[in-house]
Formats: C-alpha cells, sequence, structure tokens
C-alpha cells in the first residue's frame, strides 16, 4: 500500500563568512550615523562650536548667569567700546555779552561758611548786575569756590572770609558788572580801566571788587590760546582783584618758564610766566618782583 511521505524542509545553506562580516559592518555605520543625527538635532551648536574651536580666534568664556555665546561668526562680534573722551575744558562761553545791564545790582542773599582756621574775619556780599544775564547765587558760589581754596588767601592761617546777605555789615562787595558799568565803577574810584578804548579789565576801588563781565565770560585771547580753562582764569580774576582787596600791589613775573604770582596782571600778559589763579602754591605764599 503506497506510503505517502511529507517531503522532508529544505536546510538553510549558511552564506559565506565574508558577507556576515560585511553585513555587521554596514549595520553598525548605520547606528553610529543615526546616533549622530540624534545627537546634532538635540544640540544644533555643535557644529558652530566645532567650527570656532577649530580656528585662531576662540569665544571667551561667560561668566555664571551670563548671556549664552553667540552663533556669530568673529568677524560679526562687536569691537569693545573705546574708552570716553576727556570732556575738553570751556574756554569762552558762546554767544554775545551785552555791554551794558541796568545800573542796578541783585545780591546773593545766602550767608556762606566762613573761610579758613584763624584769624581777621572780613565779611563780604556778592552782587550781579541786573540785565547782565547772570545769577547771583552762581556767581556767589564761584566766589565761594575761589576764596575757599585750597591756595586762597585764607591759607595764610591770618585772615578768615565769610559771604553775607545784603542786610547785613560786610567789609566789601564783589559786583560782576557789564563792561561799561565796570568802567563807571573803577573810574569813579579813579581807576581807568579801558584797553582801546573799551572797558577790558576788572578792578579793585575802596570797597568795591569790580568783575568786568567781558572777562568773566570769555577770558581773553592770550589765556585762551593757552588752552587756559576759562574755571581756572575765573579763580584767578577774583583771587587778584580780592587781593587788592586786602592791600597787596601788582607783582611782576619772577622768571621764564616759572608759575606767574597771583598779583601779577595776567589779563594782561604773562611776560613768560605760566598762568596761575592762587597766592599759596604748595602751601606757601608764592610772590614775584614788585611792581
Amino acid at each position: 500500500m503506497p506510503t505517502s511521505v511529507r517531503p522532508r524542509a529544505a536546510r538553510p545553506t549558511a552564506p559565506p563568512a565574508g558577507r556576515w562580516r560585511s553585513a555587521v559592518v554596514i549595520c553598525a555605520f548605520l547606528v553610529a550615523a543615526a546616533v549622530g543625527i540624534g545627537v546634532a538635532l538635540q544640540h544644533p551648536l555643535v557644529g558652530a562650536e566645532a567650527l570656532v574651536s577649530s580656528g585662531s580666534t576662540t569665544q571667551p568664556p561667560q561668566p555664571a548667569g551670563g548671556p549664552a555665546p553667540s552663533s556669530a561668526s568673529p568677524s560679526s562680534s562687536p569691537s569693545p567700546s573705546p574708552d570716553p573722551v576727556p570732556s575738553t575744558p570751556v574756554l569762552r562761553m558762546p554767544g554775545p555779552v551785552p555791554a551794558h545791564g541796568r545800573g542796578s545790582f541783585g545780591y546773593d542773599d545766602r550767608t556762606g561758611g566762613v573761610l579758613g582756621r584763624a584769624g581777621v574775619l572780613r565779611r563780604f556780599r556778592v552782587a550781579v548786575e541786573n540785565g547782565s544775564g547772570e545769577d547771583a547765587h552762581a556767581f556767589g558760589d564761584a566766589v565761594q569756590r575761589a576764596l575757599a581754596g585750597p591756595g586762597s588767601w585764607v591759607d595764610s592761617g591770618q585772615l578768615r572770609l565769610q559771604r553775607v546777605g545784603p542786610g547785613s555789615r560786610s567789609d566789601f562787595t564783589i559786583y560782576l558788572a557789564t563792561r561799561d558799568t565796570a568802567g563807571r565803577l573803577c573810574r569813579a574810584g579813579g581807576i581807568d580801566i579801558r584797553v582801546g578804548g573799551v572797558p577790558y579789565t576788572s578792578c579793585r576801588v575802596t570797597g568795591k571788587v569790580v568783575i568786568n563781565l567781558d572777562r568773566w565770560r570769555i577770558s581773553v585771547p592770550h589765556l585762551v590760546a593757552a588752552k587756559l580753562p576759562l574755571d581756572t582764569y575765573r579763580l584767578y580774576v577774583i583771587n587778584h582783584e580780592v587781593g587788592h582787596q586786602l592791600g597787596h600791589h601788582h607783582e611782576a613775573c619772577p622768571g621764564k618758564g616759572r608759575v606767574a604770582p597771583v598779583m601779577q596782571q595776567q589779563t594782561l600778559f604773562l611776560n613768560g610766566c605760566r598762568p596761575n589763579p592762587w597766592p599759596y602754591v604748595d602751601g606757601k605764599r608764592y610772590t614775584g618782583p614788585p611792581v
């Protein structure tokens, strides 16, 4: 009786050893590529940082909590800000200076602190001509700075100065006046301040220190050419004219290249000296030959 016999399944044939090795290499490559793509997607700056680090320029480390590094190329990074340029000193005030005002004066009504540590106390008032465009308090502050020093007349240790209001007893008044009014006040005291027919300098007459508004605002050409700041000239002109009030007379330049004494007429000439606004230099009274 015929017997039905189920045919036996064919046994698979093993591939050659060389083909196994090729398959393993290909699989390993595919796995590594997939991992690399995943990392790149999670960290898109890795490539850029690698380019930067491989070049000659590297990004500086950021401080903790600071901003994240920029992905911009080094050429597009902002350059450091330059150091601030020092401000240029004012040599003269701009604009026209009024030649005359109303002839009347407004006063700084504040009482200032006593300047100086010992000696006789002399009180002064501060006044600004009405119509001059100047402020009495601002002028009073400038006078206070000039007479406080260090380097001012009170450094002698034998003098004290104090600004007082218009209703208080005073020994003298410091006026800021337009050139026409300054010329009139000085001429009334016997002093002619004209140069080329125009009231030019400042002056002191009995009980009055008169500062010419022209000089206060625009200094003088030879000091402007020497780049002397206007604030320094203002210190000088106050200390010079107050020096006259205190009994000091004109002095000459003691030698070319040396510092000018404050009682030299620096508004008119330097004669080889260097500008100086102070009667005391390095703590000592500085003088020149008498004129």
